[in-house]
């Protein structure tokens, strides 16, 4: 049945930045459909942890500054001890710096790009690795933007590194599709989490965003589970290189 193709079970998922909004809502959707969890994040996310866990999911709390790369061979070793196999990596980590960019600064430029596209880069390729020597093949999501299409205002280094993370899931595509490891990529439209509470709360901005989104509302963590679970499983299995935009028809307009 189509069905089965869509379910977790016995996968083991690694979920970067999962203590809060879209990560947690990834997370979560990934253990509704049958899989533990492995959250790397730098703060206790223990409400994730919980989510996890009433689904019968097990959730391994991993602390790193993924801004290092350092770490990224320690992490994956210790999911595999974890999990005894690491199936799904989903990059979704992340910060942005505002500035205009007559004034952007070199450090907010470095510290953007460092985590938002450097480290994407060699956790997928360390992830890759574990796949290619299990020799099960696997699933790669990393998460783009609205800014990976448009040049944004006010947000340089953003906008270059969600830019670059579209370029690099097809340029991962091309190269481990033949050893059945699937990158992919989902670009969230305007959601409404902490890191938009204030666009949200400003009334003149808030009216022009939804003005534009044919849906009519802000996007909620819960509307990238589809989109994630189907990736991370075998429904997804003839998907290579493309970025699903979750966006209430933004783009369209």
């Amino acid at each position: 049945m189509i069905l089965d193709n869509f379910h977790l079970q016995g996968r083991v998922a690694i979920v970067t930045g999962c203590n809060t909004g879209l990560g947690q809502g990834m997370a979560r959707a990934l253990a509704q459909a049958g899989a533990d969890i492995v959250g790397v994040n730098v703060s206790e996310p223990d409400e994730t942890r919980e989510q996890v866990q009433a689904l019968g999911r097990r959730f391994l709390d991993l602390r790193a500054n993924l801004s290092d790369i350092s770490c990224l061979e320690g992490l994956v070793s210790e999911a595999k001890s974890f999990g005894g196999r690491v199936d799904i990596l989903v990059n979704n980590a992340g910060i942005i710096r505002r500035e205009d960019a007559i004034k952007f600064s070199e450090k907010d430029w470095d510290d953007v790009i460092d985590l938002n596209l450097k480290t994407v880069f060699f956790f997928s390729q360390a992830v890759a690795r574990q796949y290619m020597a299990q020799g099960s093949g696997g699933k790669i999501i990393n998460v783009a933007s609205m800014l990976s299409y448009q040049g944004g205002v006010r947000v340089p280094s953003y906008t270059a590194s969600k830019s670059g993370v579209m370029g690099i899931t097809r340029l991962m595509a091309n190269e481990w599709a033949s050893q059945r490891i699937n990158v992919n990529a989902i670009a969230p439209g305007y959601m409404a989490t902490n890191n938009t509470a204030a666009l949200r709360a400003d009334e003149g901005r808030n009216a022009a965003i939804l003005e534009r989104i044919p849906a009519g509302r802000w996007g909620v963590p819960d509307d990238l589970a589809g989109p994630v679970v189907f990736l991370a499983s075998q429904a997804s299995d003839y998907v290579n290189g493309y970025t699903v935009a979750v966006d209430g028809g933004w783009l369209a307009r």
